[in-house]
């Protein structure tokens, strides 16, 4: 099952859970109403705006955070382009001997980081690309480092190349952390139960008046299609918001290696 489905599962299961809470909240309350039709409305504005404010706090706080991380993620994409790029550039520092079996192990090596992203939710591939990525980064290494030391070769060149190639070789890691960078899952549990009992006292506190059904359908529909929007945007390789349009700037670098 792909990730869109369990998330659709998910949030389905949700929004059923939040008007089935509803339900049982208005039942729970109309029968005490009519044990005790005084006491039922006592102390309960307090409860009732402590958990919802508690639930508006979380749902800001995870929202703000997938989106933050988000776009840090689309950055990085650019990121990378500029450093491989300027990498690239610097090949024409070395001795000329050096250069076009350094360019053909670029073109590889950013081939493959596409690819890798490209197939991030295929553990398998994933793992395949990763070795060959550290296999071409330690050949282009050694490669430019013979280059550097070459008869005549002046000692800028290495000044300008190596650091180059130690960014472009950097913000592989970074991408790589910032890919398995999400809250702890207590968050999304605790932001699915908080919207389950939020559900439940709002069920509670329309017992004392007249049941809308627009109310219950809208309340249910507005949390549940924001915690999927949220949970889209921390796995935006896998769902319906995505990434992979920034992924154009290293297909056109690509290209123009070519």
């Amino acid at each position: 099952m792909n990730f869109t489905s369990s998330t659709f599962i998910v949030v389905t299961a949700l929004f059923t859970g939040m008007l089935v809470c509803m339900e049982s909240g208005r039942r729970l309350g109309a029968a005490e109403q009519r044990r005790s039709p005084e006491g039922t409305q006592k102390g309960l504005s307090a409860v009732e705006g402590a958990v919802f404010a508690l639930l508006g706090l979380l749902i800001a706080f995870t929202f703000s955070g997938a989106a933050t991380r988000f776009e840090a993620r689309r950055q990085l994409i650019g990121q990378e382009a500029n450093a491989i790029g300027t990498a690239y550039l610097r090949i024409d520092t070395l001795p000329k001997s050096a250069q076009q079996e350094l360019r053909d192990l670029f073109r590889r090596y950013l081939d493959a980081r596409i690819a890798h992203y490209k197939h991030l939710d295929r553990q398998s591939e994933t793992a395949a690309l990763a070795k060959k990525e550290l296999a071409l980064q330690g050949e282009i290494w050694s490669k430019a480092v013979a280059a550097t030391t070459i008869n005549g070769t002046p000692p800028s060149t290495a000044m300008l190349m190596l650091p180059a190639l130690n960014e472009m070789i950097d913000i592989t890691t970074t991408r790589a952390v910032a890919t398995q960078n999400h809250p702890p899952r207590i968050i999304f549990i605790m932001l699915c139960g908080l919207s389950l009992l939020s559900a439940l006292l709002a069920g509670y506190g329309m017992s004392r008046g007249k049941r809308s059904p627009l109310h219950v359908i809208t309340f249910a529909a507005i949390i549940s299609f924001t915690v999927y929007v949220i949970l889209d945007l921390e796995y935006p390789r896998r769902g319906l918001v995505r990434v992979d349009t920034a992924d154009n700037v290293l297909v056109e670098l690509l290209q123009g290696m070519k």
